[in-house]
């Protein structure tokens, strides 16, 4: 089973990198992506889990914005983690995310809302990138939602009137450095409309020019409906069809490779990197 899409305590994820993939070993997932958002500082600790029956795929989700504000996630895999432009981009992202964050908590409380600052920080792991999935729990510890997912559908989520827009590259800017730091581009669940405003069908075809190589299809965020049109787009542009968990641990539904991707996608995908750079023992 190939699952590309999963996140860590390095970013919002509630595993260890290292937990992760014993995880994906228990699960039976014989190919791993670790994509922590704007991050790469699980890798090393992932590096050192994995074990014959497994092998790993290095990336990020990088946060972006369309010129039209849309927010949009570009999952990089099998790119050059030693590429000064691709962490620059990365480390540019994780320092607009705690302004944004205060914002978005001032916000609350000006509605009266009893959050601080302080108990998202509480409920972020020492050294993840701070994120709204943090402040969901932080929301749930304060006992004003039971769960994550109430949180982003009551208060979080794209539509919201609490959340922030934050600097990002645009879709376009990310896939230009993806590519040029030798990996690989999927756009993550981009029809996935429950998260709110999306991008319409008609903007795959720049995100081609600028070297898009895949887009993520089966994903739970996607209803069967909106798989199919991306099936479509992806097959009449010649892109790699990929499915993901989305897995975060506890923090969301996701299950490990409730989604997953076909071997051969994953073979067309992989050859389109500059260098082979799957982690194998």
């Amino acid at each position: 089973m190939i699952d590309l899409h999963t996140h860590t305590t390095c970013s919002d994820g509630t595993d260890s990198p290292f937990a992760l993939v014993k995880k994906a070993l228990a699960t039976g997932v014989t190919t791993l992506a670790i994509t922590d958002h704007d991050s790469t500082a699980g890798w090393q600790e992932a590096i050192t889990a994995i074990q014959p029956q497994i092998e790993l795929v290095l990336g990020a989700e990088i946060s972006c914005l369309t010129d039209d504000g849309i927010s949009v996630h570009m999952l990089g895999l099998l790119f050059d983690g030693e590429n000064k432009q691709m962490q620059q981009m990365l480390s540019d992202s994780r320092d607009t995310r705690i302004p944004r964050m205060r914002k978005m908590v001032e916000l609350m409380q000006a509605d009266g809302i009893a959050i601080t600052l302080e108990d998202v920080y509480a409920a972020t792991p020492a050294g993840a990138t701070v994120g709204r999935p943090h402040l969901a729990d932080a929301l749930v510890a304060r006992g004003i939602v039971k769960h994550r997912d109430e949180a982003f559908v009551e208060l979080l989520s794209n539509g919201s009137k609490y959340y922030v827009t934050h600097a990002a590259p645009t879709p376009v800017d990310a896939i230009g450095v993806i590519r040029a730091s030798g990996g690989v581009a999927v756009i993550a669940h981009p029809f996935a409309s429950r998260r709110g405003e999306t991008i319409s069908a008609a903007t795959f075809s720049d995100l081609v020019i600028a070297g898009l190589n895949g887009i993520e299809v089966q994903h739970r965020d996607q209803n069967m409906e909106e798989q199919k049109t991306l099936t479509s787009i992806a097959q009449e542009l010649n892109l790699a069809i990929t499915g993901s968990s989305d897995y975060h641990g506890t923090g969301k539904l996701n299950a490990m490779a409730e989604n997953t991707t076909h071997p051969a996608q994953w073979e067309a995908l992989e050859a389109q990197a500059n260098a082979r750079r799957v982690v194998r023992v």
